[in-house]
């Protein structure tokens, strides 16, 4: 045994590996912090987005038929979905009206939708002797209701108004809707034969699949990772669920019934491809007026004479 001898052990030098083991984990405690922070921050901007979408301020009712020359009724009646009240009006023409048309309007408009003018288009049909059914979807105007679905759930507002109209009337009915009233009315009308047909005046084919390309356009934020995450955030935070809203897959429960597409050629917030894809489904029965001017919704403002006479045209053939 020997004896004396002293084993010395380095203990002031560091151990290079440890210590290169713990920075990576600080590191990869830090970035996945930063990720987890983002991630949360995403999510939290994705439900105001999609809170907003369906929350949109409302426009009040300040103007009324009266204040352009035509007298009108007061009407309430609840949407199919059997709980939500809404509210409009009936302008009735001078002479036996031929048929009822129902107005529909668009996304975060109301019954008289000011900026193209719903007044002005009843104006000019109540003199081809159609009664004017005016009316505010869920969450808009005077109507009842929580918020907004962009169609989903306004096709059972359009539906609560047609059945009102068969109620109180014999006359046939029409339906004439303008963006999402024009997706609206032709998602009603797939649901009620009473419907004899359509105007829809630049509708979307599709809103699942038009959010999935357009979104960034309304929400002003990059498409990733955003898009995604409002389109699934949506359904679970509120009543929106895109996949309701979908008029190209009803369009066999339309036809053979006539459907007249407006759109306007210049038209950058629907597209009128949008309207030409539904047209293809029976090209028999449905036809394009395409517009050449640009704007949302602006056929009517750029081709006042001529819009009228193609929808009285277009519902007199219906019924005669």
């Amino acid at each position: 045994m020997r004896l004396g001898v002293k084993k010395s052990y380095d203990v002031g030098v560091p151990n290079t590996s440890k210590k290169r083991r713990k920075w990576r984990k600080i590191m990869w405690f830090f970035a996945g912090g930063i990720i987890l922070i983002a991630l949360i921050v995403c999510i939290g901007i994705s439900v105001y987005v999609g809170n907003s979408m369906t929350h949109p301020e409302k426009k009040p009712i300040d103007q009324f038929p009266s204040d352009y020359g035509m007298d009108y009724e007061d009407i309430e009646f609840v949407s199919r979905d059997g709980e939500t009240d809404l509210s409009g009006w009936v302008i009735e023409p001078e002479t036996d009206a031929k048929m009822t048309l129902i107005f529909g309007h668009g996304y975060k408009g109301n019954r008289f939708e000011d900026h193209i003018s719903f007044f002005s288009m009843a104006e000019n049909l109540l003199a081809e002797d159609y009664r004017i059914i005016m009316f505010d979807f869920r969450y808009a105007g005077n109507s009842g209701g929580d918020m907004s679905t962009v169609g989903a759930k306004e096709q059972l507002d359009m539906l609560g108004a047609i059945d009102w109209s068969v109620e109180h009337y014999d006359d046939p009915v029409g339906l004439l809707g303008i963006s999402m009233g024009g997706s609206t009315a032709l998602l009603a009308a797939a649901q009620s034969d009473d419907v004899v047909g359509v105007v829809a005046d630049s509708p979307f084919s599709d809103l699942e699949d038009y959010l999935k390309v357009n979104l960034p356009v309304w929400s002003d934020l990059p498409d990733f990772p955003f898009t995604p995450l409002i389109l699934g955030i949506m359904p679970i935070i509120t009543d929106l669920d895109p996949k309701e809203a979908s008029p190209i897959s009803v369009l066999d429960d339309i036809a053979p019934r006539p459907v007249l597409f407006i759109h306007n050629e210049g038209d950058t917030s629907i597209p009128y491809t949008e309207s030409e894809l539904m047209v293809d489904k029976h090209p028999d029965v449905f036809e394009l007026w395409l517009t050449d001017g640009d704007g949302h919704v602006k056929s009517y403002e750029q081709n006042e004479t001529e819009y009228i006479d193609r929808v009285d045209e277009f519902f007199t053939e219906i019924i005669n």
